[in-house]
């Protein structure tokens, strides 16, 4: 019997053991460790943060859940990995051996990157976790209560995740536009991107030009090329730079409300491991999503390192979406499950990519296949229904984690008759 352990419990991990529950069978021991005993839904953090959702809406305790697929559960932080004896240590002293090890721990807020940032010990919040999201929901109603302001929403040097930052602006414009108070608030986008619906991935579709005419029409200035450089209360000292990287200009935005998602890293525990990791922690993987040095760890999810599409004149990565990650995660189950088996793995991820952006009261869609260009398909539409299938689908999603189903028969066969699979 072989005890494989995923290591993480987010949209990654939670799929990654379910799956190899179903792959594996019964005769092999499966754990979970994630350093919270939750499960949070990322994707509506931003509903939080106006709030349009509470906690109980997008959380749920992870043990009972787990349990009933016979997966074992340990709430802890992992403090180190040890390759050279298959073992872990987590916070108290506790160790955990395993035969085979996934990592799936999503990436660490690298908020110290930007003097002044972040929403514990800087003066800029986050969307990246519930926790965050409720902080600034606290303090949007101290904003809403004075009356009027400049609300900054953004993405900072070396993110690779924009499409939050995009929703959270459309959305607060939104919940202002309902509270009928949106004339007595200026808002402006702040980003790494090198233009607008950049996106980390040089453009879908038509991204650029919808986005930019989205922005325009809801009043939202912007300013891309952007490399925060240092936050003060009430203030975002800002780089702008040309395309040959040349300096543009520096701005001083002063603001009543900043909400910048922060740059990520690979977790301490993970990205000490020697050769592992890239120099900024993330895990290197080859096409079975296997690490070259330690063949019994593989990894998913916002955790593996991804070259950036392009070099841009301020530095920006590659973002890992929720499909996409899924694909990762059915590659890595198969090829565990092929080695468990004695036979070589061979299945790769085809890292196609779907994504529903909010804007509050509509929204919009793209395909990318697969995410990383040369693409076979690439579109961008809007419309209201993004933002109803949006709710669908966390609802769908929140149901799949507790039944323990990752990819149900129809959810496949609709997308398969789409074109979309996910090795």
């Amino acid at each position: 019997m072989a005890h494989v352990v995923v290591l993480g419990a987010g949209t990654g991990g939670m799929p990654a053991a379910y799956e190899l529950r179903d792959a594996l069978g019964s005769e092999h021991e499966i754990t979970v460790i994630n350093e919270r005993d939750y499960f949070q839904f990322v994707p509506s953090n931003p509903w939080v943060a106006v709030g349009w959702r509470n906690r109980a809406d997008i959380t749920f305790d992870i043990a009972p859940y787990l349990e009933r697929k016979n997966i074992k559960f340990i709430a802890g932080r992992c403090e180190k990995i040890d390759p050279s004896t298959n073992q872990l240590e987590l916070a108290g002293g506790q160790t955990v051996k395993y035969d085979y090890l996934m990592i799936t721990t999503g990436p660490k807020l690298f908020f110290e990157e930007v003097t002044g940032a972040g929403p514990q010990t800087g003066n800029t919040h986050s969307i990246c976790t519930v926790d965050h999201a409720e902080a600034l929901w606290q303090d949007y109603q101290k904003l809403l209560e004075k009356g009027s302001g400049h609300i900054v929403i953004g993405a900072m040097p070396f993110a690779s995740c924009f499409g939050p930052a995009y929703e959270f602006a459309f959305i607060v414009d939104c919940d202002l536009r309902k509270r009928k108070i949106r004339h007595k608030f200026k808002m402006t986008y702040v980003s790494s991107e090198p233009y607008i619906g950049h996106l980390g991935l040089g453009g879908v579709g038509d991204s650029k030009g919808m986005l930019e005419h989205e922005l325009r029409n809801h009043h939202i200035d912007w300013i891309v090329n952007a490399k925060t450089v240092n936050v003060e209360a009430g203030k975002l000292h800002v780089e702008g730079y040309n395309e040959d990287k040349s300096l543009k200009k520096t701005h001083e935005i002063a603001f009543d409300l900043a909400m910048m998602l922060p740059a990520f890293k690979g977790v301490d525990a993970v990205a000490a491991v020697p050769n592992l990791c890239n120099p900024r922690g993330f895990v290197f993987v080859d096409e079975l999503h296997r690490n070259p040095t330690y063949k019994n760890i593989y990894s998913a999810g916002v955790c593996i390192a991804i070259p950036p599409v392009e070099a841009t004149p301020v530095p920006t990565g590659a973002p890992k979406t929720g499909y996409m990650i899924e694909s990762m995660v059915t590659s890595a189950v198969h090829n565990i499950a092929d080695e468990l088996a004695g036979k070589q793995p061979h299945t790769t991820g085809t890292w196609n990519t779907i994504c529903l952006a909010d804007f509050g009261d509509t929204g919009a869609a793209f395909v990318a296949l697969p995410q990383l260009p040369p693409r076979n398909v690439a579109w961008f539409k809007k419309g209201k229904w993004v933002h109803l299938a949006k709710i669908a689908f966390e609802k769908y999603f929140i149901r799949k984690m507790k039944k323990g189903s990752s990819e149900p028969f129809y959810e496949k066969s609709i997308l398969k008759m789409m074109g979309i699979t996910r090795i």
